[in-house]
C-alpha cells in the first residue's frame, strides 16, 4: 500500500457524497487504475478475456492462475457443488411474474440460503458461485414463459451449462456460449468500493451468511445508477434510431445541450477508455459485425467521444463498460433487456463472494473486517429537553 493514500482529512465538502473514493478497506482481489482499468489480482482484465470463467474464478479465490491440474481439480469441484435444492426451483416457479427479474434473482438467493446454506462462508461462496447458474436460467425459462426448467449438466462447464440450462428460442449457442463466457470474466469483479460489492461485505461484517450478503448485493445492484446501466445504454442506442455518423453525433450534441444522460461514456474513476469496452467492441466484430445495433454502437464509439472531448467539463469522454455489452446480448438472442441486470448479477456475485471470504477469514491475520460502523455528523439536531404542558 502507498503511503501517500492515507492518512486524509475529512472537510465538510466530502460529507453527503456517497463516500466517494473515501478508502475504508483495502482488497485483494481486483483494482480499477484510473489509467489503465480494471485488473484482477494484478493482471489487466483485456489479458484474462479469453481465461476460462473456472479459471478466472479461482484468480479471485485463491489469488493465482491455475495450472491445468488445478484448473481441472476446481472444476470437479463446482461439478460437486452444483446441484441445487428441487424445492429452489419449485419456489422459483411460483414467483409473481410481475416482479422485475432482479427481484427474481433475489429471491433466489434467499430461497438458495433457507435451504442450503452451511454456515461456513468459504463453502458458501463456493456452493453458491457453482449454483447461480442453474438459478438463473430458471428465472430466464420460468418468467419468459419459455418453458419449464432445463436439467442442469455441470459436466459441460460453468457457462456452457448455463447456456443449455436457458435453452434460448432461436439463439445460436454457440455463439451465446463464446460471448457468455467473456461477458462473465468481464464482469466479475470491480474492486471493493462498487455499491453492491460494498452493500455485501457490510452486511457479511454483520455475520449474515453468504446468501443473506449476496442477496443485498443484488438490491444495491439493481438500481438504474448501478446494475442497469447496460439496459440503459442499449435504451439510448435505440433511441438515437440512425446509423449515420452524422447524425448520432447530432443527436448525441443535441442530448447532452438538453442536459440528458450520454448513456455508456464516462466513469467514475477511470480517464479512459474502458479495456473491458475495448474487448467487447472487439467480440462484436467477430460474433456480430452485420448487426445494426452493433454498427450504431461502433459509430457512437467514435461521434459520441468527438462531441464529449469538445466539453471542457467532461472528465471521460470514452466508453465504458456498458456501451456495447447489452447490444452483443441481444444480437446473440438475449432480446429482453430487463434481464440483463441478472446477468451481470451473475458474474459479479462471484467476485463480491471471493471479497466477503477474504473479509470474514482472511483480513487482520484471520480475525476478519469488525462491523462496519461509519460515523455521522449530527446536523440542526441541538440537545434540549422536553416539558410536559399541563391540563
Amino acid at each position: 500500500m502507498s503511503n501517500d493514500l492515507l492518512p486524509f482529512t475529512i472537510t465538510e465538502d466530502l460529507l453527503d457524497t456517497g463516500m466517494r473514493g473515501m478508502p475504508v478497506s483495502t482488497v485483494y482481489t481486483s483494482e480499477v487504475d484510473p489509467a489503465e482499468g480494471l485488473h484482477y489480482v494484478g493482471y489487466p482484465i483485456a489479458d484474462l478475456a479469453d481465461l476460462d470463467p473456472e479459471a478466472a474464478i479461482y484468480l479471485l479465490f485463491y489469488k493465482k492462475i491455475p495450472n491445468k491440474a488445478e484448473l481441472s481439480g476446481f472444476k470437479r469441484e463446482l461439478r460437486k457443488r452444483a446441484k441445487v435444492d428441487k424445492r429452489v426451483i419449485k419456489l422459483i416457479t411460483k414467483l409473481p411474474v410481475e416482479g422485475h427479474p432482479m427481484e427474481w434473482l433475489i429471491a433466489g438467493l434467499t430461497f438458495l440460503g433457507m435451504l442450503c446454506k452451511t454456515g461456513d462462508y468459504r463453502e458458501d461462496a463456493l456452493n453458491v458461485v457453482a449454483q447461480m447458474p442453474e438459478v438463473v436460467a430458471a428465472i430466464y425459462r420460468t418468467r419468459s414463459g419459455w418453458g419449464k426448467p432445463i436439467k442442469s449438466e455441470p459436466k459441460l462447464g460453468l457457462m456452457e451449462n448455463f447456456v443449455q440450462m436457458l435453452g434460448v428460442p432461436g439463439a445460436d449457442a454457440a455463439k451465446l456460449t463464446r460471448l457468455m463466457r467473456v461477458f462473465y470474466v468481464l464482469h466479475m469483479d470491480h474492486g471493493g468500493g462498487n455499491l453492491s460489492t460494498f452493500v455485501g461485505k457490510a452486511v457479511a461484517s454483520g455475520k449474515a451468511d453468504t446468501y443473506a450478503s449476496l442477496g443485498a448485493s443484488m438490491a444495491g445492484l439493481y438500481g438504474p445508477l448501478h446494475g442497469r446501466a447496460n439496459q440503459e445504454c442499449l435504451a439510448f442506442l435505440e433511441k438515437a434510431g440512425t446509423n449515420d455518423p452524422d447524425k448520432i453525433e447530432k443527436f448525441v450534441a443535441d442530448e447532452m445541450a438538453a442536459g440528458r444522460s450520454i448513456f455508456g461514456f464516462g466513469h467514475a474513476v477511470l480517464r479512459a477508455e474502458d479495456p473491458r469496452a475495448g474487448v467487447q467492441y472487439n467480440l462484436g466484430a467477430e460474433l456480430c459485425p452485420k448487426d445494426p445495433l452493433f454498427q450504431r454502437a461502433v459509430t457512437m464509439r467514435e461521434r459520441a467521444v468527438k462531441v464529449l472531448k469538445a466539453n471542457p467539463k467532461v472528465k471521460n469522454p470514452y466508453p465504458n463498460v456498458d456501451a456495447v455489452s447489452g447490444t452483443l446480448l441481444r444480437a446473440c438472442g438475449l432480446t429482453d433487456g430487463e434481464y440483463y441486470t441478472v446477468l451481470f448479477g451473475l458474474a459479479r456475485c462471484s467476485g463480491i463472494a471471493a471479497q466477503i471470504v477474504d473479509e470474514r477469514l482472511v483480513h487482520r491475520n484471520g480475525k476478519g473486517v469488525p462491523i462496519y460502523r461509519p460515523s455521522d455528523i449530527p446536523v440542526n439536531q441541538p440537545h434540549r429537553r422536553y416539558k410536559k404542558r399541563g391540563n
